[in-house]
């Protein structure tokens, strides 16, 4: 019992730090709401920015823009959100 404590405790502490520890089923949504919001954030910097001239190559379509934020922010969260191992199979295959 008191094993399991200290333990739920340690993983507590290790998601405390940064990068933020995020357990391996919650991934996915993490990753996919930071490809929204680069999506997002491509629309707004072609709507708000843009170019007025039609001739860049990212800026002057908003398809363009919207994919280059999606891009983005699907490689953002490598940098915030890292996943958690699972300890448990790690402990199993060292047994």
């Amino acid at each position: 019992m008191e094993n399991t404590i200290a333990k739920d405790s340690a993983q507590r502490e290790k998601r405390k730090r940064f990068p933020f520890l995020v357990e391996r089923r919650h991934y996915l949504y993490v990753v996919g709401a930071f490809t929204l919001l680069g999506v997002l954030g491509g629309y707004a910097y072609f709507y708000f920015i843009g170019c007025r001239t039609g001739t860049c190559a990212i800026t002057s379509n908003p398809y363009m823009s919207m994919a280059w934020g999606g891009v983005l922010g699907y490689l953002l969260p490598d940098f915030f959100v890292k996943k958690d191992k699972d300890t448990d199979n790690s402990e199993d295959e060292a047994a």
